[in-house]
């Protein structure tokens, strides 16, 4: 058989045999290509039935949004390296294969994107202002991407496209400076929905103000004060500020004073540490810590009493240190001690030097 055609015959500068080994270079490419995806994608989703990690599932995804276009599109490139083809013909199929890699990376980024907002509101049971949060950053994060991939595609066309970003440069510089204080709120908004320094029904103080957090929004977080007054934080004035959150206290550290009178007897004196450690060692959830007497008071007998609140709950304190200084009152009467208060002693001396003294309370 005469197999001369094969050299002999050509088409756009190239022989039959070359065309032939194209098209089998680009079939067999498109085919060990979407194996590969295949065999990617089962093994994935093997691992992410067995694993929480959100690496997983994200890889899983890309492997999976792989676009058969694309494939087909690379095994053509591949082929297409056994030919001789003109500059014009071989320029515009590596920019259309350079545009379909475009398309496939906008495809990764927005699959991207979805899996991370999916995976915080799976894990953290994202509410409802914090939901529109989410939504809001998503939809910027995403026009970013596509302006990207826009202005990369239009530059892969030939397009110059140095004047349109020097127009878009100035004009973001603008639009910046005319809103810097909504930006800087809205990525403080960012920081809160991530970093997560507090949350909805948080206690917080800031600076002299109190409350419970019940919205995070775009620009603002709105806090129930204890008065009952909703408080209307700035985001980015909120997080340059000194916040204590009172909700994810694991223990209570509880300090206070006591005042006995100076005529109480020394013996007496140093049985009273540990009468406060018997009472303050008899209630549920209390660690105990120590009690001195700190000091000499104007009119009284310093003791510091310090412990510890294993229930952070401020109802549960009060109701322990209520129980706390009754159970004292009962010990001390019990025992003859008297609480101080404040008192002035006066001396008063008379015309012959006689001294004499009154007692005042005060």
């Amino acid at each position: 058989m005469d197999l001369g055609w094969l050299t002999d015959t050509t088409l756009f500068g190239n022989s039959a045999l070359r065309w032939i080994l194209f098209a089998l270079v680009a079939l067999v490419a498109t085919v060990a290509l979407r194996s590969a995806r295949e065999l990617g994608r089962r093994r994935l989703r093997h691992m992410v039935g067995r694993t929480r990690n959100i690496v997983d599932d994200l890889l899983s995804d890309l492997v999976s949004n792989v676009w058969t276009p694309v494939l087909a599109g690379l095994g053509l490139w591949l082929g297409s390296q056994l030919l001789e083809l003109p500059s014009g013909l071989g320029g515009w199929l590596d920019t259309a294969i350079t545009l379909l890699l475009i398309l496939q990376g906008g495809m990764w980024g927005n699959r991207s994107i979805q899996v991370a907002v999916r995976h915080y509101r799976t894990e953290d049971g994202v509410d409802g202002a914090r939901r529109t949060t989410l939504a809001a950053l998503t939809f910027l994060g995403r026009l970013t991407l596509f302006s990207v991939l826009i202005l990369l595609a239009l530059d892969n066309l030939g397009i110059d496209i140095t004047a349109l970003l020097a127009g878009v440069g100035i004009g973001a510089v603008a639009i910046g400076l005319a809103l810097q204080n909504i930006l800087s709120d809205l990525f403080a908004s960012l920081s809160i929905v991530l970093d997560k320094p507090f949350e909805i029904d948080d206690f917080i103080v800031v600076d002299d103000l109190a409350g419970t957090v019940e919205n995070v929004g775009l620009r603002t977080t709105r806090v129930r004060s204890l008065s009952g007054e909703q408080l209307v934080f700035a985001n980015n004035d909120l997080l340059t500020s000194r916040i204590r959150n009172y909700k994810r206290m694991q223990e209570r550290r509880v300090v206070f004073s006591l005042g006995v009178v100076y005529d109480t007897p020394h013996d007496v004196l140093a049985e009273i540490p540990g009468v406060v450690r018997d009472i303050v060692e008899q209630q549920a959830s209390v660690r105990f810590d120590r009690a001195h007497l700190k000091g000499f008071g104007p009119s009284s007998l310093d003791f510091e009493v310090v412990y510890w609140m294993l229930d952070p709950d401020y109802t549960a304190f009060m109701d322990t240190q209520q129980t706390i200084n009754l159970a004292l009152v009962r010990a001390f009467t019990e025992r003859g001690i008297e609480f101080a208060f404040p008192t002035q002693t006066l001396h008063v001396h008379g015309l012959q030097g006689t001294p004499r003294t009154a007692g005042s309370e005060g």
